[in-house]
């Protein structure tokens, strides 16, 4: 048991050391932080906001009424299971991999926490990603296909590069955060397809339960 807890430790402390991307991490966090200012700040702050859990929160909260109201349970549990159950899983990864972020200190920096992967960027990529798979299937138009998909990539590279520039997060940190945020969404849609087939099926083997019971009321 001591063995494998002390195994464990060393695997994690591995993950904790090598990066063998450091070079280049290291020198765009350098080149942005040297080169930040109130007002830049203010508007990374601006766009770094559309990955903040406050307004990750505001909306999954709307959501959510929306489909119980809608009484649309299969993608009430993908929703859940895809932002906040990617999410937790995020901050297990950071609590596993324990990288420190690129600066703690100095006039535009007050982080706490971990780096690695990072939080704002993969909570953009879990909802605005699975509010394009809710979407898409619903949009007949290639344009506004083409626009939904380009917003929604918009949001995730803005909040990414928000968090870059802050440095709050090297490139790679952000760079993971969207792969896993894909990976997931895409296991959770597998999820979904299999909850709404199961659904269908046990709705039309309902079916001629009622049309029975209808018949022998009358």
């Amino acid at each position: 048991m001591i063995n494998a807890l002390l195994a464990i430790q060393n695997f994690t402390t591995t993950l904790a050391v090598e990066n063998p991307f450091w070079p280049a991490d290291h020198g765009i966090a350098v080149w942005f932080h040297e080169r930040l200012t109130p007002t830049f700040v203010s508007v990374l702050h601006a766009f770094t906001e559309f990955g903040s859990g406050e307004w990750i929160g505001v909306v999954l909260f709307a959501l959510v009424l929306f489909f119980v109201w809608k009484r649309w349970w299969p993608s009430l549990v993908t929703l859940i299971i895809a932002v906040p159950g990617g999410m937790l899983l995020n901050e297990w990864l950071k609590i596993l991999v324990h990288r420190h972020r690129p600066f703690v200190d100095g006039p535009f920096v007050d982080w706490s926490g971990y780096s690695f992967a990072s939080g704002h960027t993969i909570a953009a990529t879990l909802l605005y990603g699975q509010l394009l798979l809710f979407l898409l299937p619903l949009l007949k138009g290639r344009y506004l296909r083409i626009v939904c998909v380009f917003g929604a990539a918009s949001l995730v590279l803005l909040v990414g590069f928000s968090r870059i520039a802050l440095g709050a997060h090297f490139l790679t940190d952000v760079l993971a955060a969207i792969i896993f945020g894909i990976v997931w969404l895409m296991l959770c849609m597998v999820l979904g397809k299999s909850m709404h087939r199961r659904t269908a099926a046990l709705a039309t083997s309902a079916e001629p339960t009622r049309n029975r019971t209808v018949e022998i009321a009358r």
